[in-house]
Parts: C-alpha cells; structure tokens; sequence
C-alpha cells in the first residue's frame, strides 16, 4: 500500500490522478468508510439564484420649484459591461420620474407594472396621477412583493400639486419617505456623504445655501464623476432629468468608459 493512501478502497483513477474513499479507524481495528461516494468524487449542490445584481447609481435632489434626478446609464454583471447606454430613468407622468438601480428585468417589470396602473387611472379620472400619489403606489407594489421582492433601489422624484420639488426614497419592500435628497445603487456610500454636506447642509455652521437647478446639476456632475472613480457598476454616462411645472427636460453628461 502507497505511503499516506487510505486504508480502505475502492479506488478510481481520473486525470487527476487516483481518488479514495477516506475512512475513520475505531479503538477496536475496524475501519469503516466515512463520506465515501461511489464515482470518486463528491455530491455537487447546486443552486439558483432569481436575481442578478447589474448595478448603477441613481441620486434625486429637491428643490422650491424643481427636482433634478440622475443616473448612469452602464449595465454590468459581474466584471463585464454588458451595455453603457441603457436608461434607469423612466417618467410616470408629465411631472414624475422613477429612478432604479438593480436587477435590470425586476426593473423592467416594475417598470411595466407601474405603467398599467398609471394608464388605468388615466383613463379612469381623465388625469394623470399626483406625485404623492404615485409615491403611495410604488410603496403599494413593492410591499405586495415583499415575499419575493423586486430586486430595485428606487428613488422617484417629482412635482407636488403645490409646485413643490419632492423626493421619496423606498427599501426594497415599499417603506419609504420624503426626503430632499436621496441615493441608491451599488455607488449610493460615495453619493449620499456628498449630497447631505453640500447641498442638505448637515452638521455645518454656514446657512443653508439655496441652489438652483443649474448649480445642482453641477454638483451632482462631481458627485458621480467622484464615485465613477471607486465604483466599477457606474460610469459612461449620467442622464439628467429636470423636472418643473412646466415637464420634464433630460440631458446628459459624459463618464469615464472604463
């Protein structure tokens, strides 16, 4: 018997060489086998997972008149990019927009979910639907799904009926409040410090500055150029939806690509 080959055979040779079955030797000399598998190998368990985390960030910002939501448009899974212009941006309404970062196909569904109830009450109320109430609505939906919940980081930005910019931010089975900023998605560590310091004004001396949406676009421009530096999942490009009275207007600003 070859030095430090188990006692117990059988045997079967592969291109790894020859496999054993291992064995534990009691007091009394006898030898019996211990996790012995008939092919030579181990059992495998394998497993699936419903959900696939394609990353991106999404920040909002509220102001008197206004709300200026962002996000990058970069898909990934894992170490590849799988499409650097796809929009986490999606308008509810003339006067709200939902940002998701995720799961993109539970984004999708969410997405389409939204849709139908948004075109039910159109053609019910002929009108669209507020922004609180539209708020109400996605924390609805995702609590149905609280069992096995939509794999999105959502934040929906949007215009009250007073004129009044607000931002509500969810967890993944609908709580949620409003607040005048909010981040979320796989850069959210990098943006949200960024966001309360400079324009939520935490925990410093100086009054709080009133910025327009052209100032805020800017500062969130830095915010993501920041995390686009120390986050692979967010980069290429942010898309910029301006919300007003008066609709929504997008823009864009160009990442790094790599």
């Amino acid at each position: 018997m070859a030095p430090n080959q188990p006692a117990f055979l059988p045997v079967m040779a592969h291109s790894e060489g020859a496999v054993y079955a291992t064995s534990d030797t009691f007091s009394n000399g006898e030898q019996v086998a211990k996790d012995y598998h008939p092919h030579g190998v181990p059992a495998i368990q394998h497993r699936f997972s419903p959900y696939e985390f394609n990353g991106g960030t999404v920040a909002a910002v509220a102001g008197d008149d206004y709300v200026v939501v962002a996000a990058d448009t970069r898909v990934s899974s894992g170490y590849q990019i799988l499409s650097r212009n796809t929009s986490k941006l999606h308008a509810l309404t003339p006067k709200c927009v939902l940002a998701s970062a995720g799961c993109k196909t539970d984004v999708e569904q969410l997405r389409s979910v939204l849709d139908i109830y948004m075109k039910m009450y159109e053609h019910n109320h002929r009108k669209s639907m507020s922004t609180p109430s539209v708020a109400q609505l996605l924390g609805n939906t995702l609590y149905r799904k609280r069992f096995f919940p939509y794999y999105a980081f959502n934040v929906m930005g949007g215009i009250d009926a007073d004129g009044k910019g607000a931002v509500y931010s969810y967890d993944a089975i609908g709580s949620f409040e409003r607040t005048q900023v909010s981040a979320t998605g796989s850069g959210q560590a990098y943006i949200i410090p960024f966001l309360d310091n400079v324009i939520g004004n935490n925990n410093r001396l100086q009054e709080k500055p009133d910025l327009g949406s052209a100032e805020v676009i800017e500062l969130l421009k830095d915010a993501f150029v920041s995390c686009g530096e120390r986050d692979i999942y967010t980069g290429d490009q942010i898309e910029f939806s301006l919300i007003t009275k008066a609709g929504i207007e997008t823009s864009y600003f160009s990442l790094k690509a790599d």
